[in-house]
């Protein structure tokens, strides 16, 4: 269940996905929370320059990878605006992270780009627990995804 100090954090991600519209990215901010409630690496979406690969979430796998023992990765917490894709999931499931938690899913969003008729990528949207195994995943919560919506609208109408 999503409680308030995971509100707290998914907000960060939601000022982290606004930062990355600023820029001219599409709107994904995600933070990486340890056991002890350390906030240990945040990232925006950062595809703009054409290198799709460059999710927040995928960037949070590598530096978990790189600086976490793996009993400490499969106890941090990883928040998200926005459900992991496909590739993110894999990505979290093979370095061993623990728990995810994310403002909005990816069914919502394919719902919200289809009412803005923006068609979907090449990449088919599965959730996560179609990706990997044995993880704790939690998410939406409505209040958090209603401004991500907002994110996107701002996103395929103003840009």
């Amino acid at each position: 269940m999503i409680d308030e100090q995971d509100r707290v954090h998914l907000r960060r991600c939601i000022e982290l996905a606004a930062e990355a519209l600023e820029a001219g990215d599409e709107p994904f901010g995600s933070v990486l929370v340890s056991a002890e409630g350390d906030v240990l690496f945040e990232d925006r979406n950062r595809v703009a320059a054409g290198d799709h690969t460059q999710h927040p979430e995928f960037a949070i796998a590598r530096w978990a990878a790189q600086n976490m023992r793996l009993e400490d990765r499969a106890r941090a917490t990883v928040y998200t605006s926005g459900e992991h894709c496909p590739m993110c999931a894999a990505a979290h499931g093979w370095v061993g992270l623990g728990r995810i938690v994310y403002a909005s899913s990816s069914a919502q969003l394919g719902s919200w780009l289809a009412e803005l008729g923006v068609s979907r990528g090449r990449v088919r949207s599965l959730p996560i627990g179609e990706v990997i195994a044995d993880t704790e995943v939690e998410g939406p919560d409505d209040e958090l995804a209603a401004q991500v919506r907002e994110l996107h609208i701002k996103r395929h109408t103003e840009h």
